[in-house]
């Protein structure tokens, strides 16, 4: 009975094509609106609390003020009956394998749940842990390219002193390499010079060589025979007369 209704409800709203029309532009406006662009909220690590496996804890919550710590039950037991009542739901035997199958599900849930989450749990922190230490390396990475940035920013700043100190070192070179050549020149212009001086000493040299012994042969020729022979005898009685006052002295 509940199976025809719902097939019923859902033929006359595909037949209602305002309906229709209705759903695609609220479809529409949702995926158009400003919300839509809005940043996701995270998943929740943990489901939210539930009673008797499957009905939500704010269910009974939202009754409360109204009905009261019974009204969730009594609405339960109340819509249940109502249904059998009016042959909504009709009890049979798929009703008595789905109350097995049930009973079946919640011993295994019941036996197995604790340590099929737990390993669940691992899984996931595993999954954590490897998805946490990509994105340590992926940090240390993107720390280590911000470092390195600032270091290229620091070596600009200090660009100038660089170029100053280079400027500086090409400065020095250009005055060196002058006063070099500055040397250079000073000491070929002092060969040259040294040169000159030595040339013009030999020809002093030379004529005055010239002169003393032009002075001598002409001296020479100038002397006769006679003069010479006079002059021999002059100088060994000279000699004499040394070689006996050198005798005397030494006597005394």
């Amino acid at each position: 009975m509940l199976s025809r209704l719902v097939l019923v409800s859902g033929h006359t709203l595909k037949n209602n094509g305002s309906f229709g029309a209705c759903l695609v532009q609220a479809s529409r406006s949702f995926h158009q609106s400003s919300q839509s662009l809005a940043p996701v909220p995270p998943l929740p690590e943990k489901g939210g609390k539930v009673r008797h496996g499957i009905f939500p804890e704010e269910l009974f919550t939202l009754l409360y003020p109204k009905t009261g710590v019974t009204g969730p039950y009594m609405l339960g037991t109340g819509l249940l009956l109502y249904m059998l009542s009016k042959e909504i739901y009709v009890i049979n035997h798929e009703t008595i394998a789905a109350a097995s199958i049930g009973a079946v599900i919640i011993y295994g849930v019941k036996k197995f749940g604790p340590s099929v989450a737990t390993f669940a749990d691992k899984l996931n922190e595993d999954k954590v842990a490897k998805a946490q230490e990509v994105k340590d390396q992926a940090m240390a990475v993107l720390e280590q390219g911000i470092e390195n940035e600032k270091k290229e920013q620091w070596r600009v700043e200090g660009r100038h002193l660089l170029f100053d100190a280079k400027r500086n070192n090409v400065a020095v070179l250009l005055e060196t390499n002058y006063r070099e050549r500055l040397h250079m020149v000073t000491n070929e212009v002092k060969k040259r010079l040294d040169y000159q001086v030595q040339l013009q000493n030999l020809h002093r040299r030379m004529e005055q060589e010239h002169l003393v012994n032009w002075v001598e042969q002409s001296v020479v020729k100038s002397i006769t025979p006679q003069q010479e022979k006079e002059s021999i005898a002059k100088c060994i009685s000279d000699l004499k007369v040394l070689a006996k006052a050198t005798q005397a002295s030494a006597t005394v």
